[in-house]
């Protein structure tokens, strides 16, 4: 029997936030290009995406230390947190111009205005947020910040972390009110909902067992169905969208740019509040400092969330160390990475992150009652039997060699693409989904420069600050505050456009 062949425009691999941004960016401006989407789990937004596997912070830099760091002058540098806040200014543009396209009908279906805040403790860390505090809120991007180090003001914003604290060293915290909560599965699941309206192909249960490019400059993708099925399916771009599972396939199309490039899996827990009572008496995703030697993305926060329309309550997350580059991935993932290409890049990733993986061992063999201990550094009177354990989502950081040496563990989301533009994958962790609109503009350039001209007004419809430097703009940032607030029923005063 032979295979069954199928040629389409784009492939998008995988069913998560990224392939579901992109999808429907390319809709918008190309709307007769056929779309294929092959996911190998039941459905959308399972993996990375999934609201339990996603912190949901909404990552606008608001809250977050590891995005502003001290300079040995003692100067606080913000040019990370202003480039996250300029990324996510792009996605709420985007969903904005959703809601108002009626493709997306109840915004707070996936996003709920919440405070988001910074939390420190010790005279050295209340001097750092100090100045922190000053460079971000003389900053356009960032206004209506506040600070205090008066535990009564602090008491009002925080009670659950401040009730019965013993205040024996300084203490304090910034809150800006702008912040949202996003539920990344749920808008995940809206976006392939109107995709699959637009008749894009979506086929679950499907696996991508290998790429191959074709003589004529195709990709020629080998794909698997739940049972057994061997389907052959050609497109002209290809896009590897598969969270952690994206490595190894970005290795099986053999592209250059692929080469030199490991992954390193780190795995996530959280603890949920199951008492209703408490999880009232917190209103804020708050943010602390991480532990020397944790990963950035193991900052620790209590965090507010809305998911299926119920208040939730999280803390973590605990880092945790498993082979695997998924949650439902296999436990040989990380070992099936090591390339010859690769193998140096890796022992020296090794070699250098001893602390980290010492860190993650440790992590990993906590009890309930150590995690516990570390919660009650947020809540003093935390109770076992009020939280449970919540196994997270996998990530995979990327490891390659930089200007800083061979084997630089990297932090943050990469795309990596052909150098013809005709397939891309996206690695890497956090800031992720809050980034999917910035990231997924960056793969259109790369990959389509020579449509870009043409694309760009329907792109500024979408994105209207696209192109534009946002900081030498401040009036449009206002803008931009003021009509996504509106549109997506961030302002409680006022009712959502619809």
């Amino acid at each position: 029997m032979s295979d069954r062949q199928t040629e389409t425009d784009v492939i998008l691999i995988g069913a998560g936030i990224m392939s579901a941004t992109l999808g429907t960016i390319l809709k918008e401006l190309v709307p007769d290009w056929k779309i294929t989407v092959f996911e190998k789990l039941a459905s959308s937004g399972e993996e990375s995406s999934n609201e339990w596997n996603n912190a949901g912070t909404g990552h606008a830099a608001l809250c977050e230390l590891n995005y502003t760091d001290e300079k040995p002058d003692g100067s606080v540098d913000i040019s990370k947190a202003v480039k996250v806040n300029e990324q996510f200014q792009d996605s709420m543009q985007f969903w904005s111009y959703l809601v108002h396209s009626n493709l997306i009908r109840n915004p707070q279906d996936f996003i709920m205005p919440l405070s988001h805040m910074s939390l420190v403790q010790g005279e050295q860390n209340v001097a750092f947020l100090k100045k922190r505090f000053e460079a971000m809120s003389a900053n356009p991007l960032f206004p209506g910040m506040e600070f205090s180090d008066d535990p009564k003001k602090l008491m009002e914003w925080i009670p659950l972390i401040m009730k019965d604290r013993a205040l024996n060293e300084p203490i304090a915290a910034t809150k800006i009110d702008s912040g949202t909560d996003v539920n990344f599965g749920a808008l995940t699941r809206m976006l392939f909902d109107h995709l699959k309206s637009k008749n894009v192909g979506i086929h679950y249960k499907h696996s991508v067992d290998d790429i191959n490019r074709t003589s004529d400059g195709l990709w020629e993708l080998k794909v698997r169905n739940d049972n057994g099925k061997v389907e052959r399916h050609t497109a002209k771009f290809v896009f590897i969208g598969g969270g952690g599972g994206s490595l190894p396939l970005l290795q099986k199309s053999g592209i250059p740019e692929g080469k030199h490039v490991g992954g390193f899996p780190i795995s996530g827990l959280f603890m949920v509040c199951n008492n209703p009572e408490v999880v009232a008496q917190h209103h804020a995703k708050v943010y602390g400092k991480a532990k020397v030697g944790a990963p950035p993305m193991s900052v620790p926060h209590l965090d507010t969330r809305f998911i299926d329309n119920k208040k939730s309550l999280l803390f973590g997350p605990f880092a945790g160390f498993s082979p695997k580059f998924l949650k439902t991935g296999s436990m040989f993932d990380l070992l099936g990475s090591v390339k010859p290409n690769n193998v140096t890049t890796m022992l020296a990733a090794g070699a250098k992150n001893l602390s980290l993986t010492k860190y993650l061992i440790q992590q990993v063999m906590l009890s309930k009652e150590k995690r516990m201990e570390e919660l009650r550094e947020f809540i003093p009177n935390a109770k076992s039997e009020d939280w449970d354990l919540l196994v997270a989502g996998q990530r995979v950081q990327i490891i390659k060699d930089t200007a800083a040496g061979k084997g630089t563990l990297q932090f943050g989301t990469e795309v990596i693409s052909a150098e013809d533009g005709s397939i891309a994958a996206l690695l890497g962790a956090s800031p992720g989904a809050s980034t999917a609109v910035s990231v997924m503009l960056e793969v259109i350039k790369k990959c389509f420069p020579q449509h870009i001209k043409a694309w760009e007004p329907k792109i500024k419809e979408m994105i209207p600050s696209y192109g534009v430097s946002l900081l030498k703009n401040p009036e449009l940032i206002h803008e931009i505050h003021t009509s996504t607030a509106r549109t997506l029923g961030l302002n409680k005063e006022l009712q959502p456009v619809r």
